[in-house]
């Protein structure tokens, strides 16, 4: 069997640490072959090795064949080798032809021919049917634009075979459909993908092969068509894994978040929330349902300080607390699990023990004359690590150095552990395994049992009919539709996101 890339028995070791032991993972020319593990299983070291940001310690890699030694990124683009980052390596102010020929700019009389470059852009573009305008500002395009830039940068370069770095975790289903026909547009070109994952449904819609890893070993591969989710599940965790949520019917209590003719600009002064209105009650999830870009952000943003509204009312436990301070919001008793881990939710270069007391170093125990305690900061920590299964090092690593599934984690250990009346989980599986999903999802129906009212903002359409008790429908910034999960399906859900009434939804369903 020829294989495009060969990585036989490699090895990669950091201090106190083996992230990759042994793997051998074989691509196939014109093939989609999925890297599926855990998070901080080595998917991504692995892919790094490949890619030449690391050096294997042993082990070889061949490329159609041939032994090659990978010590950079450019000896990778020369062999034909291109990543797609998950957090995206973009120059915001630039366009998209100046980020896709940065480091390689044709050049004419000594200038760079900009006019040139744009036209090959827009043909790449157009030959894969990525439909990117080459002029555009990277600043004012949507994250799967960006996307889809990144994957251009790649085959500017003349890449033969991409990696995908978990492409789909930052992407709308629309979005994630369109990748998979731009992946089997590739393929079909001759082009080899590795696409390193472990969403187990994408598995199966869309790649050949499957190669997984647990804990820095390699597990198995197999030919997805003769494997199940199941199987895929407890090979990538070591155990099985439920799919199904337990729960009981909820039983709400009191009136905690109320939110009246709510309405919010975003950072351009566009109207993003029109007078919305919502309730939560204690012991209940409420989801909302909504294609990106309705006024979910901006809405959670208003609830927790972090952006003003323009009009309207948010009121915790009938208290008013609209344009209250970050701080003065989590003192009222709310909990926010962000969108943006590393924007809102980390310090990267703090530790994870600093990281788990971000809202309470200033309170006893943590802090005494304005003097940190760091024993009891990271005994703090040590316990959060303990019960959420927060993969470190050690509780002193720092936060940039966790994969990203354990810095959600590590979020969702910190906000849940503060009892807060009202938790808000915008995204809380973003980018992470079925195992640690459905840790979380576990975690929150508990503080539901425990009457906690939870906010839930999910793209993720399964997760807001499984995990909600009471399901908002957000369109154009507006809750246009309340639905309980029993009542509805995906349907009627997509539908009324699309912006149908009630009426006409329900006579499509």
């Amino acid at each position: 069997m020829d294989y495009v890339v060969e990585m036989l028995n490699i090895r990669k070791e950091f201090p106190g640490v083996v992230a990759n032991d042994n793997i051998t993972l074989q691509l196939k020319k014109g093939e989609i072959h999925a890297l599926l593990g855990e998070n901080g299983a080595g998917k991504s070291t692995l892919m790094n090795v490949l890619f030449g940001l690391y050096q294997p310690d042993k082990g070889e890699i061949r490329v159609n064949g041939e032994p090659v030694n990978i010590t950079d990124p450019n000896v990778a683009n020369d062999l034909g080798i291109g990543m797609v980052h998950q957090h995206f390596m973009l120059v915001e102010p630039f366009t998209v032809t100046q980020n896709i020929i940065l480091g390689s700019e044709p050049t004419k009389f000594g200038k760079i021919n900009l006019k040139k470059a744009e036209k090959e852009v827009q043909e790449l573009s157009d030959r894969y049917g990525l439909r990117v305008d080459a002029t555009a500002k990277i600043s004012d395009i949507s994250v799967g634009m960006q996307q889809r830039v990144e994957i251009l940068k790649t085959l500017y370069r003349g890449a033969e075979v991409l990696i995908f770095d978990e492409p789909t975790a930052v992407l709308t289903p629309q979005e994630i459909t369109e990748l998979m026909e731009i992946m089997h547009a590739l393929t079909a070109e001759g082009k080899s993908i590795i696409l390193i994952t472990h969403k187990l449904k994408e598995i199966m819609e869309i790649s050949e092969r499957c190669t997984v890893i647990r804990k820095g070993k390699g597990i198995d591969t197999l030919n997805v068509a003769e494997t199940s989710v199941t199987e895929l599940a407890s090979l990538m965790v070591g155990r099985d894994v439920s799919f199904k949520i337990e729960k009981k019917p909820a039983e709400p209590k009191g009136t905690v978040l109320s939110i009246q003719n709510l309405s919010v600009k975003d950072k351009r002064k566009v109207d993003m929330v029109k007078g919305m209105d919502l309730e939560v009650r204690a012991g209940e999830i409420v989801g909302v349902a909504g294609v990106d870009g309705n006024g979910q952000s901006e809405l959670v943003e208003a609830i927790t300080g972090l952006q003003k509204s323009e009009s309207g009312t948010v009121r915790l436990n009938n208290k008013d607390i609209t344009n209250l301070s970050p701080r003065k919001v989590t003192e009222s008793g709310i909990g926010h699990i962000p969108q943006d881990r590393h924007k809102y939710g980390l310090v990267l270069d703090f530790t994870v023990g600093e990281n788990m007391v971000l809202q309470t170093y200033y309170q006893k125990p943590y802090s005494k004359y304005k003097t940190l305690n760091y024993k009891e900061i990271y005994q703090k920590a040590e316990e959060l690590v303990d019960e959420y299964d927060i993969r470190t090092p050690s509780v002193y690593t720092k936060a940039r150095a966790l994969s990203g599934g354990n810095q959600q984690k590590a979020i969702i250990g910190r906000e849940i552990d503060r009892s807060p009346d009202l938790l808000i989980a915008a995204q809380p599986t973003r980018g992470l395994d079925v195992g640690a999903i459905e840790f979380i999802h576990n975690r929150l129906i508990e503080e539901r049992d425990k009457g906690r009212a939870i906010l839930l903002i999910s793209f993720e359409l399964d997760e807001i009919m499984d995990l909600s008790d009471k399901i908002a429908v957000m369109f154009d910034g507006k809750n246009i539709a309340e639905v309980k999960p029993e009542e509805t399906d995906e349907n009627e859900l997509g539908l009324l996101m699309a912006g149908s009434t009630k009426e006409k939804a329900g006579g499509q369903k």
